[in-house]
């Protein structure tokens, strides 16, 4: 009996040891929200002190484009600059206002959301609740000190502009 129980008991141990597999499962995601540069960009200079993207100051403001394949997935977050990330040494404060308004849309209905954006900060949230292309036009201006004057040089500073799922 104990000859017979011995072989059964080790093919019990054999088989329950035997081989797992862990097979993995992968997958991609494309956003369906795409962001473009519709235009750069330019500061203007009518005073010393002041740097613009006002066209009437010889700016042109940055156009950012949302294209929404599916609505009420995402929202957008487009922060005006707050910084120059290049710029001659400045010795004294840059008091930074900027502004996020829609320029064109692809359906009548986007219009709204420069009604229902929130702002805190230096940031605009639209909710994207129609599906389509929205052109957003980040207004900016610098002013430097107290009627001070910038140092001549190169200044840049950058839109950032993100489609964020929900």
């Amino acid at each position: 009996m104990f000859r017979k129980t011995l072989p059964i008991l080790l093919m019990g141990t054999m088989m329950s040891a035997a081989v797992a597999a862990e097979i993995p499962i992968v997958g991609s995601v494309e956003s369906k929200c795409v962001i473009t540069t519709d235009t750069q960009g330019v500061y203007g200079n009518p005073t010393p002190s002041k740097l613009t993207t006002n066209m009437s100051n010889g700016g042109v403001p940055p156009i950012v484009r949302y294209d929404v394949i599916q609505a009420d997935y995402y929202k957008a977050l487009i922060s005006h600059p707050t910084t120059f990330t290049e710029s001659p040494a400045l010795s004294d404060v840059v008091n930074w206002v900027g502004e996020v308004t829609v320029a064109e849309v692809s359906d009548v209905n986007m219009s709204a959301y420069d009604n229902e954006k929130r702002l805190y900060n230096n940031v605009t949230e639209i909710d994207l609740t129609i599906a389509g292309s929205t052109w957003f036009k980040v207004a900016s201006t610098a002013e430097y000190g107290y009627d001070k004057a910038f140092p001549a040089g190169q200044y840049r500073a950058t839109v950032q502009a993100e489609c964020i799922a929900i």
